[in-house]
């Protein structure tokens, strides 16, 4: 299987021939350290996970809730940085060559770096994709188009208030799905609506061939497997993040028992994704 976007057509096209949706999950790179990342992140295809978002740590995640924000803090304070970033990918991909991964950011640090520099370090560790959530379209000079020539997918966001005549913009140059951030504000703020959800897909749908995923709110297996039946994908961040963040703040500090932990829960919420469309658990 070759990388890059090809990986994640391939994961979607496997998604339909079973007749389900998939579950991405998201986590924050080297949260809570870099070993402990890795063991999360190398069990996460056996646990279930269709494709993985893995977020670059920023020192100002802007669209992210405290959660997010403090695994952002918890990783740069354990070191973490871009170039471990894609050491952690190139691990992982040793281990893994079909499972997609989506790396999910802000601009400053791959500007910083130099965009030719990053799309072809991320090229090379088995980056498939990119999630960065403060270029609107009409900068996609910036990093979207060279991207889409270095053969990444360029994943973009809409939201409940992308309307008919936002769409075509925020559709052009997309590519290998579309995130639907299920209610406007920060991750991990509230709980999802889930007829608005259908409501918004079957709009979406007029527009864009690709696959939809919906994310943010998602936190129970039930919530997912609703979520499920009428998306592509179903993404989950906060609520694994949580686990996390609980084991970093406890007394006892971060235990050998963490990345099993977030196994188990990835587990409950891919039974939850796999069983949505036979009406019961997969």
């Amino acid at each position: 299987m070759s990388g890059g976007a090809e990986r994640i057509a391939a994961r979607f096209q496997a998604l339909r021939a079973e007749g389900r949706a998939g579950l991405i999950t998201f986590l924050t790179a080297g949260d809570p350290n870099y070993e402990v990342a890795r063991d999360i992140l190398f069990g996460l295809p056996e646990a279930g996970v269709d494709l993985i978002e893995i977020g670059m740590p920023f020192t100002d995640p802007m669209a992210d809730g405290p959660t997010i924000q403090l695994a952002s803090r918890r990783a740069l304070d354990a070191g973490m940085t871009v170039t471990r970033t894609l050491e952690l990918v190139t691990e992982f991909r040793a281990r893994d060559r079909e499972t997609p991964i989506i790396l999910m950011g802000y601009y400053n640090p791959i500007h910083h770096r130099g965009v030719d520099k990053f799309l072809a370090e991320a090229g090379a560790a088995g980056v498939d994709g990119m999630i960065i959530v403060d270029l609107p379209p009409e900068e996609d000079a910036e990093l979207c188009l060279p991207a889409l020539q270095a053969g990444l997918s360029f994943i973009r966001l809409a939201t409940p208030t992308t309307d008919d005549a936002r769409l075509p913009a925020v559709l052009t140059n997309t590519s290998g799905f579309v995130y639907y951030v299920s209610y406007t504000g920060i991750t991990g703020a509230r709980t999802l609506d889930e007829a608005q959800v259908a409501a918004s897909l079957a709009r979406l749908r007029r527009h864009t061939e690709l696959p939809l995923a919906v994310g943010f709110g998602i936190r129970e297996p039930e919530q997912a497997a609703a979520v499920a039946r009428v998306a592509d994908a179903v993404v989950v961040g906060s609520a694994l993040v949580d686990i996390i963040r609980g084991a970093a703040e406890s007394d006892g500090g971060i235990d050998a028992g963490l990345p099993g932990r977030v196994h188990d829960a990835v587990r409950a919420l891919a039974r939850g994704v796999r069983g949505a469309r036979m009406g019961g658990e997969g």
